[in-house]
């Protein structure tokens, strides 16, 4: 049951980052709620099957915070890749036309 919770926190927390970082009109609505929900649930599911207990508190420290950092560095590092693309593919666009 508990990781329905961290699934719904992270998701929150996604979208709370989405919202609180610049630049997020390089991405869907979807993509930092959803990246933040895969990291947190897979790594909750990864360390309750190593033997922390999913009442204990480093499971919820380390799941919701490497969910916050893999949401927050893509909100942080998409939107300037993005960018370069764009300019790689303009620029290949130009020569071509």
């Amino acid at each position: 049951m508990e990781i329905a919770f961290v699934l719904v926190i992270a998701a929150a927390i996604g979208l709370i980052i989405r919202y609180l970082v610049p630049g997020r009109e390089s991405h869907g609505l979807l993509l930092l709620p959803a990246t933040a929900t895969v990291i947190a649930t897979g790594l909750w599911a990864i360390l309750v099957w190593l033997g922390l207990p999913f009442d204990g508190g480093w499971i919820w420290v380390i799941s919701i915070g490497a969910a916050t950092l893999a949401a927050l560095l893509t909100a942080v590092l998409l939107p300037s890749a993005r960018r370069a693309a764009d300019e790689r593919y303009f620029e290949t666009a130009r020569r071509a036309g």
